[in-house]
């Protein structure tokens, strides 16, 4: 009888968390796919490098990251005595590998400015129903999982939740690449304290402390890190660069763009079309970071000065003053500035918009009416980690904070 011959893992080394091992088989083959390579090209934090340096990782790194801690609480389930199956396992395992596949360039913040009202969750949803194509199948289960749609509801919850895999890898990482230290979290003791009660994911009381400072990690990432207002100025700035792109082919000029770009430039697609034309997602998956900044470096010698001075204040760094407040900003404010911009530059106040513009950004760090972090007690008791803190005060956390902010290009304000 022939010996079997054991087929070893792949291992990577992984800055955050060491040597991590990658399965063979459909995962190994689902790493390897263009799809899933193009992450590599796509930053986890968009522009946030132009204000922690660090910050270059990319959602390829998260993905395997959020893979690895996943394997990690199926062990911790599995010592607790929950049955989860060989299948399930991979099954869950590829819902996280791939929970971000559909992110398009620079992540978050082009969401909607290459496609609008298309999110990056419907179009991994897509893409992971490509692959299952391709695979023959094999993905069938992931794909239910990741929809919420299987019997075993707490793998969803692994996956997309209040504490889910995907938080628990992006905070602790995006913590060591900015070297900001308020992210760092204990994923360990976390993952080590997570059980199952009635098929949902609750968290023993035992680890009370570690979210606790998870929650408050959350919160000032966010505002120090996500939010930071430099940061919105420049992803505000990328987006103003993309729309006036858009506006110039609209209206019959001709700009240099990649293929991949231009494609979406050139038309404006919806949710119907990603899936009535599949060449509308395979242009999709190959649009990456690196599209975006070689045409704007082109776009920096535009003929059209709007443009133009857009693309070459981002390329440069020289960023656009921006002032935040807790109320909206007035219209004699923005008027004011409207003003000068259109004097100085000789273009119409609406053109002006493009270097003068105000919106709003917003953030709470748990919201007890999603699905609620519960404490399980020895007792057997289940309370919402609003009510079991003794030393947090989680209605603060919980509260959505609502800023204001105002851009304006920094010699205005000289």
């Amino acid at each position: 009888m022939a010996r079997k011959t054991k087929i070893k893992n792949t291992i990577l080394n992984d800055p955050i968390y060491g040597f991590i091992s990658i399965p063979y088989g459909i995962i190994n083959k689902l790493i390897d796919h263009a799809y899933f390579q193009r992450l590599r090209r796509i930053k986890q934090l968009g522009l946030t490098h132009l204000v922690y340096p660090g910050a270059y990782h990319t959602r390829f790194q998260h993905a395997l990251g959020a893979m690895h801690l996943m394997g990690q609480v199926i062990d911790v389930l599995r010592s607790k005595g929950h049955k989860i199956t060989g299948e399930e396992e991979t099954g869950v395992l590829i819902a996280i590998l791939l929970h971000d596949i559909g992110h398009g360039p620079f992540s978050h913040v082009l969401e909607n400015s290459i496609v609008k009202n298309v999110t990056h969750e419907y179009l991994s949803d897509l893409i992971m129903g490509d692959l299952n194509t391709i695979f023959r199948g094999k993905l069938d289960l992931a794909i239910k999982i990741f929809e919420n749609k299987y019997r075993k509801k707490f793998l969803h919850q692994l996956v997309a939740s209040q504490l889910d895999m995907d938080r628990l890898d992006y905070l602790k990482r995006d913590s060591f690449f900015t070297g900001v230290a308020e992210g760092v979290i204990s994923s360990d003791r976390i993952i080590k304290t997570l059980n199952i009660v009635d098929d949902n994911l609750v968290l023993e009381a035992k680890g009370i402390y570690s979210v606790e400072s998870f929650l408050i990690a959350r919160r000032l990432m966010y505002w120090q890190v996500y939010l930071h207002k430099t940061v919105i100025s420049a992803e505000y700035l990328l987006i103003k660069i993309l729309q006036r792109a858009k506006e110039i082919i609209k209206n019959g000029g001709e700009l240099f763009a990649t293929p991949a770009l231009e494609f979406f430039l050139k038309n404006q697609y919806t949710k119907k079309d990603f899936v009535s034309d599949e060449k509308v997602l395979k242009k999709f998956a190959q649009l990456d970071d690196y599209d975006i900044f070689a045409s704007i470096k082109t776009w920096m010698n535009a003929d059209d000065i709007i443009l133009s001075r857009l693309s070459s204040s981002l390329v440069n760094r020289e960023l656009f003053h921006i002032e935040i407040q807790d109320k909206p900003f007035t219209g004699t404010a923005i008027k004011k500035y409207l003003n000068i911009c259109s004097a100085k530059f000789k273009i119409s106040n609406v053109e002006a918009r493009y270097f003068v513009f105000t919106d709003q950004i917003s953030n709470s760090a748990y919201n007890p009416s999603d699905d609620k972090i519960n404490i399980l007690y020895k007792s057997g008791d289940l309370v919402d980690i609003a009510k079991a803190s003794d030393q947090l005060n989680v209605s603060v956390l919980s509260k959505r904070v609502r800023k204001y902010f105002l851009c304006v290009p920094k010699e205005f304000k000289q």
